[in-house]
């Protein structure tokens, strides 16, 4: 398989972006802009009760020109008064002006000044809340699961992980689309816009501290190098990748992937069972779909298990995972269970957390 020199995935890269970088799911939905306009909204509000609350009371106010205050001195002594400039050349002289200024256009000013401060320190502080999240995040992160691709497969991928119960703060996708990344934030994930192949961009995920990896680009020659640079960066982390085409597995395996999906051969593959038996592809379309129907569930062996056969179980088993061997349910070496062995089993979707519960 001959391997471009640019990857395949960057092709779709927004030309904006230049460097990846970390995206976390915003905790404010609203738009920056929209806040900014309620605030002033909110400031001119205040200004407009001042310049009523003076304009009502006028004939208690002096004007050092001429004597008289007029709407105009009204709306002057509201702005100088809640800007806390007071230049002193209008002045109230009355009991009960002074005593509105107390007990109303003071609170009034300080409202307003705390809306001016608030969205003052609110812009300046946003970069350094966002830098101080992300040192946050990178310090509490681990064994966690990347997604690279978040297109069909990995959303798919994605899906059911959280179907078996994986929060959503232990899976970051990284993706070379800006937009993408922006759809996972909004659906809650962490996400990293920048080209998978590239070492740099799978340390922003993290990758070194994950547990299991995903790999599901577009195409085969994408997914052979993001594997081999994965594989460089963690050792001990599962790799899961998806190949379209069936001759690229074996390359994906000795690229350091620990299984391999072709997703055009197992699709065709359930076309023809589907043919042949349609109530066969159901149910098998059913154990891939976690949280409904049936679902294939991996736990380890229960003490009270151990010695007996696999048919003496309570779970109905397919095979049993010895070591590095995959043994099926009817080999005669699988049998007695030993407390080492894990199990691959069919149980109902409502019984599935009960035996994900025994890990």
């Amino acid at each position: 398989m001959k391997l471009p020199n640019r990857d395949a995935m960057a092709r779709h890269v927004d030309e904006q972006l230049v460097a990846a970088r970390v995206k976390l799911p915003r905790r404010v939905v609203e738009r920056p802009l929209r806040q900014v306009s309620k605030r002033l909204l909110m400031a001119l509000l205040v200004l407009a009760v001042t310049v009523l609350l003076v304009w009502t009371d006028r004939s208690g106010y002096h004007d050092n020109a001429d004597g008289s205050v007029d709407f105009l001195d009204c709306l002057y002594y509201a702005t100088v008064t809640l800007s806390t400039t007071g230049y002193g050349d209008i002045v109230p002289y009355s009991d009960a002006a002074r005593l509105t200024n107390v007990l109303l256009v003071t609170p009034l000013r300080v409202l307003f000044l705390i809306i001016l401060v608030g969205t003052t320190l609110e812009v300046l502080t946003e970069r350094t809340r966002e830098e101080w999240r992300l040192n946050r995040w990178r310090s509490t992160l681990r064994d966690h699961t990347v997604i690279v691709g978040f297109g069909t497969k990995g959303r798919s991928a994605m899906k059911t992980l959280c179907a078996t119960g994986l929060r959503k703060d232990q899976i970051v996708i990284v993706d070379p689309s800006g937009k993408v990344i922006e759809t996972a934030n909004a659906e809650g994930f962490v996400g990293v816009v920048g080209d998978a192949t590239r070492s740099d961009v799978l340390l922003r995920a993290e990758l070194q501290k994950a547990r299991q990896v995903i790999i599901a680009p577009q195409r085969d020659d994408t997914a052979v190098l993001v594997t081999l640079t994965a594989r460089q960066l963690n050792r001990g982390a599962k790799i899961v990748a998806a190949v379209r085409e069936e001759e690229n597995a074996p390359l994906l395996r000795q690229s350091g992937a620990d299984a391999v999906i072709t997703s055009s051969g197992a699709a065709g593959r359930l076309l023809g069972l589907s043919v042949l038996s349609p109530s066969a592809g159901t149910v098998m379309e059913d154990l891939i779909q976690q949280g409904s129907g049936l679902d294939l569930v991996e736990r380890p062996v229960i003490k009270a298990e151990v010695g007996r056969r696999v048919r003496e179980t309570e779970d109905l088993v397919v095979s049993v995972v010895r070591g590095h061997r995959l043994l099926p349910y009817d080999d005669p070496a699988a049998s007695p269970l030993q407390l080492t062995d894990r199990l691959i089993t069919i149980v109902r979707a409502e019984n599935a957390a009960t035996a994900n519960g025994r890990e």
